[in-house]
């Protein structure tokens, strides 16, 4: 018998603290760097965000949304054998122990099935869910927690108002699992490294320190025309593989990027934009944990119903990019 797998339960988490643009643009003020609530939402489509608290870290957001996904599943913690987090601001420096394995012990799981981080930045949950989706379908796990969390607002330089004013903190998490039903249609993922300086982290570790700067680095118009170009053709491939029409799509997930993004991605695939779930304007980029916050969302206040496709993709440094068409 053929093996599929679906999504069959999904959970977020937003920290408590939400940051208007209004009230972003006042901190900014104080530290001589002038920007508007006008400046951010027509470049960006964004009007507010979420930051963690300082003792909140991608674990906790993450073991929040893992627990309302499961309570949407219908399981226990104890029913997972696999845990894959899609993360670019892990716990620790050097990501060991992986932001995975802490969730794991946030979860009460002992002696469990494996658990292991995925770096792909914004693409990180799509990379994640695909990889999920391969592990199922081999046989080698049955119910898999897939966790894109990030506390970008540790990574942000609030002196550079170009990148500052777009990121946000969160987390989204699905359960996977096992099912005679098909669920994932279709995966498709690139890479290209030789793009990795447009949007990157620069700091590295050394012998006896961090080198360079700590802060995102992004060259937002470069980012931009790249983004749009790529989100286009892997999401077409996708749906090619599964024998799908855009037109067959129920919902479009992209990325919570830039609105300006997300509107041409949909009007070059056919798409009104009311097939499309929008976020960001609350969010924020929030990175791997745009997609599961906005599926969440989508899910919970009705949107999305059982038996709808929808076609999940994101772009990030890398660069990478990927799309996942599933139904629910």
């Amino acid at each position: 018998m053929t093996v599929y797998s679906k999504i069959i339960g999904t959970g977020s988490y937003l920290p408590a603290t939400r940051v208007t643009n209004h009230e972003l643009a006042a901190q900014l003020a104080e530290k001589g760097i002038e920007t508007s609530d006008e400046w951010i939402v027509s470049r960006s489509g964004i009007s507010a965000r979420h930051f963690a608290a300082p003792e909140e870290n991608a674990s906790d957001l993450a073991v929040e949304a893992a627990r309302r996904a499961l309570e949407a599943a219908g399981l226990q913690a104890g029913d997972i054998d696999l845990i894959i987090v899609a993360t670019s601001t892990p716990d620790f420096y050097g990501n060991f122990p992986s932001t995975a394995c802490i969730v794991q012990n946030k979860l009460g799981i002992q002696n469990g099935g494996a658990a292991f981080d995925v770096s792909a930045v914004c693409s990180g949950f799509v990379y994640a869910l695909s990889t999920a989706d391969a592990f199922i379908k081999a046989g080698n796990a049955k119910r898999v927690l897939v966790i894109g969390t990030e506390v970008f607002s540790r990574i942000l330089d609030f002196t550079d108002r170009t990148t500052c004013v777009l990121f946000g903190d969160g987390a989204g998490a699905v359960v996977l699992s096992a099912s005679d039903e098909p669920g994932v249609l279709a995966v498709k993922l690139h890479a290209d490294g030789s793009h990795g300086h447009i949007l990157c982290g620069p700091a590295n570790p050394t012998s006896a320190a961090v080198a360079g700067p700590r802060f995102l680095y992004m060259d937002g118009q470069a980012v931009f025309k790249l983004a749009v170009t790529v989100l286009e053709k892997v999401a077409n491939e996708a749906l090619a593989h599964a024998g799908v029409q855009a037109s067959d799509l129920d919902w479009l997930i992209p990325h919570q990027a830039n609105l300006r993004i997300m509107n041409g991605t949909a009007k070059k695939l056919g798409l009104s934009t009311d097939k499309m779930v929008v976020t960001v304007n609350e969010h924020g980029n929030t990175s791997a944990a745009s997609i599961p916050l906005a599926l969440d969302q989508a899910v919970r206040d009705g949107r999305i119903q059982p038996g709808h496709t929808i076609l999940m993709e994101g772009v990030g440094g890398g660069f990478t990019w990927g799309a996942v068409l599933a139904r629910m």
